[in-house]
Formats: C-alpha cells, sequence, structure tokens
C-alpha cells in the first residue's frame, strides 16, 4: 500500500531577522516554538505517514527532536533550500507515493488545507497552496538608452494572472524527484519546488488560500503572526515564552 510523507524544512540560515532570535522556526509564538504549529497541524490532519525534519545543525537537531511529529527521520539540510530539499527526498523509503513539501517558517497552515492537498495531488500529482496577488506588480526593466546610458523603464503585469506561492506544495513522488535530478544535473537555482516541476513542462494545480499564511521572515513578522494565531483561536496574545511540552 502506497504511502505519504512530509518533509518539514526548518534549516534556513534565518538571517533576515537581524538576530532578533537564535532560530526563528525555534522563536516562541504564542507559547510554542514557530516548528511545532507547522508539526501540530500535519498530525491533526493525519495525510502523512512519515515525516522528514530537515535540520540545520547539531543543536537545532536536538531541539527539533524534542516537538517533531512521529514517526520522523532527522535529516541534515544543505547549503540552499533546494539542496535540504533533495536530502530530504533522499531520505524516503521506496513505498512513498506522495510527498508533501512544507516551510516551516509558515506556521498558519490549517490541517483541512492539507486534506484538500492530498485529495488533489492523488489526480494532479502536483498541487500548491497559493493566493491571489492583489498589489499592483510592475516589472523594473534595464534597456539601452540613448547615447549607450542605461535606460530605466516599468511594465505593469496583469493582476488577475498573478498567484504567490505559498507552502505546503505536494508531489507525486517520482514526479517531484525526477524534477529535482534534472535541476541539480543543469545546474540550475529555482525559488520553490513547483519551478522544479514546470521546468519538466509539467502541470501543477493551484488551490487558493482564502487564509493569511505569511511566512517568518523580519523581526516584526513574530508579532503578525502571534496576532492572527490568536485571532484564530479567539486567544489573547501570549507571552512569548515557549511550552516544554509538545502540542498533540
Amino acid at each position: 500500500m502506497s504511502r505519504t510523507a512530509a518533509i518539514l524544512l526548518a534549516a534556513g540560515s534565518g538571517s533576515r531577522m537581524g538576530g532578533s532570535v537564535s532560530d526563528k522556526v525555534l522563536a516562541p509564538l504564542c507559547g510554542r516554538p514557530v516548528f511545532s504549529h507547522s508539526a501540530s497541524a500535519f498530525m491533526q490532519s493525519a495525510v502523512a505517514d512519515l515525516y522528514v525534519v530537515v535540520f540545520r545543525d547539531q543543536r537545532q537537531m536536538l531541539e527539533l527532536s524534542a516537538c517533531a511529529p512521529t514517526p520522523s527521520v532527522l535529516v541534515r539540510g544543505g547549503r540552499e533550500r533546494q539542496d535540504s530539499v533533495m536530502n530530504g527526498l533522499a531520505a524516503l523509503p521506496a513505498d512513498i507515493e506522495h510527498v508533501f513539501i512544507h516551510d516551516c517558517a509558515r506556521p498558519l497552515v490549517r490541517p483541512e488545507q492539507l486534506v484538500a492537498l492530498h485529495k488533489i495531488v492523488r489526480r494532479e500529482h502536483a498541487v500548491v497552496l497559493a493566493h491571489r496577488v492583489v498589489d499592483t506588480i510592475k516589472e523594473h526593466l534595464v534597456v539601452d538608452g540613448p547615447g549607450g546610458r542605461d535606460d530605466s523603464r516599468l511594465r505593469t503585469l496583469d493582476r488577475s494572472r498573478l498567484w504567490a506561492m505559498e507552502t505546503p506544495q505536494v508531489f507525486r513522488r517520482e514526479l517531484i524527484t525526477r524534477a529535482y535530478e534534472r535541476v541539480q544535473a543543469r545546474g540550475e537555482a529555482i525559488t520553490d519546488d513547483a519551478q522544479a516541476v514546470e521546468l519538466l513542462g509539467h502541470h501543477v494545480a493551484l488551490l487558493e488560500n482564502p487564509y493569511p499564511n505569511p511566512k517568518l521572515t523580519t523581526p516584526a513578522d513574530l508579532d503578525y503572526l502571534e496576532f492572527l494565531l490568536a485571532a484564530a483561536s479567539g486567544q489573547p496574545r501570549g507571552d512569548r515564552s515557549v511550552s516544554s511540552s509538545p502540542p498533540f
């Protein structure tokens, strides 16, 4: 019987946090580490039979192991995000048919969304949680101007066709493995997993997310995420202290 795995990425450097926290996925958020919010959502959804937790270093591994969902395999990450994903894929046992790939710096993913993604991937083989772009987006172009000088111009993109990618991104295991093997063989740099599949010419389905699912990137994001979590649960905002007991 085929099984599903979830690769939980926690190995990012968090350089844009400016040293405000020592590790953003372990930073306290409503009384729990950021990582544990994603882990809890996956456990509640019951979509995964196995978890691969991708860690940065030995110290982080020890702390993540205390709040990782079960059963888990812990794998060291690589230099870039795509290297970490490939390490996670290489750790999957042979009977895994579908795989979730999730950046644990996005702690607001909901169990019901995971269930919906799991249903779609079995039909489409590739699906991404995403939201429509609401801002006007302009492309900045630099072209050769008179006299050989650079001439800067703006081009407005069609907002009705633009989507912002989130995670989880979910794939048939054979498809995403083949896509990453191609990326690695050609030395390409990609910014998300769906791009690897796009480069194969394969269709990627979108599941529209009507709820905020921001990525923790800067110190200000912690307050915003805490506000969103507290509003969703109807609870007062936490004091940023981390509970030692797992949430599931």
